[in-house]
């Protein structure tokens, strides 16, 4: 029997890497999924590969008429929600000397803004359905400790963990668990990014960060987005019920807490 056979999931950021990975494995596990990104062109091409088992949402976090839409989409398609992945997410580095307040306020408002109204929006849907639900956010490692380059995207991070805490404890009264995934460094397509960042401002080659955080994982590789897909299974099943405001480290042993 498959795991999350019934139940339907709200996933944001899902039209490519973790997100999408997420949501291949939910289908693969029964659940209808519905696939929310801003880039709607991708995120329809991702629910078509799926069948009837997804649907693409147009969705921009930093937007509350926007969230409140896509959650009545969803809940409409599918009768309802179960279960919401918090994903959508966007990396920074710089210097603390030189970050600037609008790559602040951007990454706080689609990282952490984002993360907390659409928690909000979802789970008052859950509350007035009756019917508990399940909530899991995306925090990091980098949320477990400060980095040198990292500052600001280490500061959502952290925050992410805080707020599954409090949203954790206040929410378990009405059956909604409400709990988060640390990864580590997880290759795809998003490491270009993140690469060109540290070749900036460490002075290296392209590709040789990526090379270097590889070979620090415990592990002995980087992850990728499947490692994480068990624990996102698990943390949105019936198996998980008892588990409330907790954060759980899937990083190749990267972090130990």
């Amino acid at each position: 029997m498959t795991r999350l056979q019934g139940k339907s999931a709200l996933i944001t950021g899902a039209a490519r890497g973790i997100g999408l990975a997420f949501a291949e494995r939910y289908v693969e596990e029964g659940a209808q999924v519905a696939i929310a990104d801003i880039d709607i062109e991708r995120a329809q091409v991702a629910a078509a590969s799926f069948g009837d088992q997804a649907i693409a949402v147009e969705m921009d976090v930093t937007k509350q008429d926007s969230i409140d839409q896509a959650v009545a989409a969803t809940a409409n398609a599918f009768g309802g929600i179960d279960i919401l992945i918090n994903n959508a997410a966007i990396f920074t580095a710089a210097p603390i000397v030189e970050i600037d307040r609008h790559d602040f306020n951007l990454a706080f408002d689609i990282n952490v803004a984002g993360s907390l109204f659409t928690l909000q929006a979802v789970a008052k849907h859950m509350i007035d359905r009756g019917k508990g639900g399940k909530i899991i956010n995306m925090a990091s490692q980098a949320g477990r400790r400060g980095e040198p380059l990292v500052g600001v995207y280490c500061a959502t991070k952290a925050a992410i963990i805080s707020l599954t805490q409090s949203a954790g404890l206040d929410l378990i009264k009405y059956g909604i668990n409400v709990n988060a995934i640390a990864p580590g460094v997880v290759d795809g397509e998003h490491w270009d990014g993140v690469d060109a960042f540290f070749a900036k401002y460490e002075n290296k080659a392209p590709g040789q960060k990526k090379t270097e955080v590889a070979n620090a994982v415990p592990f002995g590789r980087m992850g990728t987005a499947e490692d994480l897909t068990g624990m996102a299974v698990f943390l949105a099943s019936d198996e998980a019920a008892y588990i409330v405001a907790q954060t759980y480290n899937v990083d190749g042993g990267n972090w130990m807490s």
